[in-house]
Order: structure tokens, then C-alpha cells, then sequence
């Protein structure tokens, strides 16, 4: 018990020492085509994280806390909308670091969906851990699959979030318009389940890791009222539209249900833009690697990081720092 506050207050200091407002300084510095020092210069950065309550806006104060303590730069992290507005506010210079769905990042280097024509000049630092696709219902709806939301009010995330892209995604694949055969509700996720506890909203799309804090105040508050539904029929549309999108399972201990569930899963990525200094991208790549216990303090999602795939960023092109940092 003793070690679980200690680790817990260890979280909730990472987590609100990093956080704050945007960036103030981007530094100066780009690619290179040759072995940089894989070293932080000083200056300060910005993270764009998600909403709060979700793990992009956790663990993006614990990074910008473990940036501020072992290198040169001072980071702060800001509550966003999360993958959609972090990569438009990243490219307009508003932050120097985002974190997003590897399917809005597939998205913006190919200038499709919400950067139709405006292919974006991104790179990633790593892949990171992977979101879970999280579709809740209320019990009494009368909703057993996507297709069973015709009518229904349900929460489609965030504007500009990577949630709303996949639940508008996942609505196309099940036959449905999402403009006008679904009561939208572009909600953050505290609103959202809020909406839910007092019977205002018939469901929700969340795509976070796990567990993501807000669902588990949802299912302990309503316990038996709310589910999940299985998804996976869906995944072979999905991914005629990004081949990203993979099967996976959220645990019955994640939210204390009676089984598991299966659902669909997109990596996460860490970007940056195209002329972020190669030192930096090397530093930070190496850091987050390097010190991946320290964010497991902060969220147990961390835990997916993974070395052997922090490349795997297809078709988002590494940056060349980040790629030395990972051995490339």
C-alpha cells in the first residue's frame, strides 16, 4: 500500500508539473544527413496532448516533466483536442511536439480527410503505445452494434480529435451517414461522460489507452447500465481506408468487466515538424526509450512502448534524429 501512494503521488506531481500553455520558443536547427550530437540544446518546447481525463493529456505532462529533468529544454504539455488539432497547430507553429493517432498522422502526410490537399510536413519521433478503439453504450438503448446507432445520440469526440475520425470512420463502415443518421454529439470526454451518467447520451466512441480514467469513473459510476460493444466486424472496412487499424482486447480487469473484449486498435505516434533540430529529436527519441519506467509511473499505457517497434511509423517518415537515436 505504501508503494502505491508513493507511486501514485509521483504521477499526479509528474503529471501537473508538465503541464501548461503553448509553446514559447521553437528553437532552431532541422534535418541532417549525417550523425548529429544526440544531445538537447536549451530553449523551451510544447507538447500537444488530448483531453483531460484521456492518457495523451497524462502522459504528456509526465514527458514534459522527464524533458524539463534530464535535459537542457524546459517542456510544458497543453490540453488539446487532441490528433487532428495537434497535428494543425504543430505545422502552424503553435507546439513543437504532438501526440497522435497513426491513422490522422497517415492522413496528413498523404493530404486526405481533414488535410485534404494540404499534405503536412511532419515527422514522427516514435511509435508510441497503441489506442483502443472504446465503444459504450447505455444497456437500455437498444444498441448491440455501430449500425444499432441510427437515430441514437451519441458522442463522436472531440472536434479535430483522432476519436471523432475513427468513430465517423466506423459509422461510414457500418452503412451509416454520420452527418444525418446519427445524433452527433462532438463532445470531450469529461462532457461525454457526464452526458452518459445523466441519461442524456445513448453512447460513446473514445479511442485511448487503457484504462483511460474517465471510462473508469463511467463504469464503476454506472455499474451494469453501460457496455461495450464489439466492433470488430467492421475492421476489414476500416482498413480498405488505412491498413493501420488492427484487432486487439481490452482486458475484463481494465474496467473490472466480466470479459474481455475484443476491439480495434491504432498506434500512437510522437510528431514533430520537418525542421525540428536533429540534436533534439535524438535526445527526446532516446529519452523516452531510455526512461520508460518513469511514464509507466504515470500511466500504465506506457507500458507499449516498445523498442522493437518505435520505427515502425509507416507512412509517416521518421526524423532523421529520431532515427539515429533508434539505430537506423
Amino acid at each position: 500500500m505504501r508503494n502505491r501512494v508513493v507511486l501514485t503521488a509521483l504521477a499526479v506531481a509528474l503529471v501537473a508539473a508538465g503541464c501548461g500553455g503553448k509553446r514559447t520558443d521553437t528553437g532552431s536547427g532541422g534535418a541532417t544527413d549525417g550523425p548529429v550530437a544526440c544531445e538537447a540544446t536549451e530553449g523551451r518546447i510544447t507538447i500537444a496532448t488530448g483531453n483531460t481525463g484521456g492518457v495523451y493529456y497524462a502522459l504528456g505532462g509526465g514527458l514534459a516533466q522527464l524533458i524539463s529533468n534530464n535535459t537542457k529544454l524546459k517542456a510544458t504539455a497543453a490540453e488539446t483536442g487532441a490528433s487532428v488539432q495537434n497535428i494543425q497547430q504543430l505545422v502552424a507553429g503553435d507546439y513543437d511536439v504532438a501526440f497522435s493517432l497513426a491513422d490522422s498522422a497517415a492522413d496528413a502526410v498523404g493530404g486526405k480527410g481533414s488535410f485534404e490537399g494540404k499534405p503536412a510536413q511532419i515527422r514522427a519521433l516514435a511509435r508510441i503505445y497503441p489506442n483502443s478503439t472504446q465503444v459504450v453504450v447505455r444497456t437500455g438503448s437498444g444498441i448491440k452494434s455501430v449500425a444499432d446507432m441510427r437515430g441514437k445520440k451519441i458522442s463522436t469526440g472531440s472536434p479535430k480529435s483522432g476519436t471523432e475520425v475513427i468513430a465517423n470512420r466506423l459509422i461510414k463502415a457500418a452503412g451509416l451517414n454520420p452527418d444525418s443518421d446519427v445524433q452527433a454529439q462532438r463532445l470531450a470526454l469529461r462532457p461525454t461522460v457526464d452526458g452518459m451518467k445523466a441519461g442524456q447520451i445513448d453512447g460513446l466512441v473514445w479511442s485511448g489507452g487503457l484504462p483511460t480514467p474517465e471510462l473508469t469513473d463511467l463504469f464503476t459510476s454506472l455499474k451494469g447500465q453501460v457496455e461495450f460493444i464489439d466492433i470488430t466486424p467492421l475492421l476489414g472496412e476500416l482498413r480498405k481506408v488505412n491498413p493501420v487499424y488492427a484487432t486487439g482486447t481490452i482486458p475484463a480487469a481494465t474496467y473490472n468487466l466480466p470479459a474481455d473484449v475484443p476491439t480495434i486498435v491504432v498506434p500512437n505516434v510522437l510528431l514533430v515538424r520537418a525542421d525540428f533540430p536533429a540534436g533534439n529529436a535524438c535526445a527526446l527519441t532516446k529519452l523516452i526509450l531510455d526512461k520508460k519506467a518513469d511514464l509507466v509511473t504515470v500511466h500504465p499505457a506506457a507500458k507499449g512502448i516498445d523498442p522493437a517497434t518505435a520505427a515502425d511509423t509507416d507512412p509517416v517518415p521518421l526524423h532523421p534524429g529520431a532515427k539515429q537515436a533508434l539505430g537506423g
